[in-house]
């Protein structure tokens, strides 16, 4: 048994090729970046969760930065980590997750993550085996959504 498949030619596919990547591209452009935290940046004692409630909704390809002060004798070290899902999120676990930004990687422009796939996102601080976390409230989670595009006829 077999089954037929059509035939396009190079224009047709070129076309098709062509078409595909505006798409993408009008999408990307849609893309934000956000500050984490806005201008309070990432630290110790700022209510994360409350924050990306607020200033959700988050949608795919956005782009989310991480800003924060290298450690010094002035500040406390401060990483982010991807937890792997909700559990971890609520208790701070972070003893199977992801660090994905180190004590350094928030300074000069911040570490940027980009919300890639349509999925809830955890994030935390993972400095003090997690007290930053527990205590400090720097944790928040995100589920990115697709981007309608808006369309105009005239």
């Amino acid at each position: 048994m077999g089954f037929c498949r059509s035939k396009i030619g190079f224009t047709q596919w070129l076309i098709l090729v062509i078409m595909g990547t505006a798409s993408m591209l009008a999408v990307s452009s849609m893309a934000k970046t956000i500050m984490v935290g806005g201008s309070e940046g990432w630290h110790f004692g700022f209510n994360y969760t409350d924050w990306a409630f607020e200033n959700g909704p988050f949608y795919l390809n956005d782009t989310l930065v991480f800003k924060f002060d290298p450690p010094n004798s002035t500040t406390f070290p401060h990483s982010v980590y991807l937890l792997r899902d909700f559990w971890s999120f609520l208790r701070c676990d972070l003893k199977k997750d992801k660090m994905v930004a180190n004590v350094t990687d928030g300074g000069g422009e911040g570490f940027k993550f980009v919300l890639k796939r349509w999925q809830p996102y955890y994030f935390s601080c993972g400095e003090r085996n997690g007290f930053h976390c527990n205590v400090g409230r720097m944790k928040f989670v995100v589920f990115p959504m697709p981007r309608c595009r808006n369309s105009t006829h005239g």
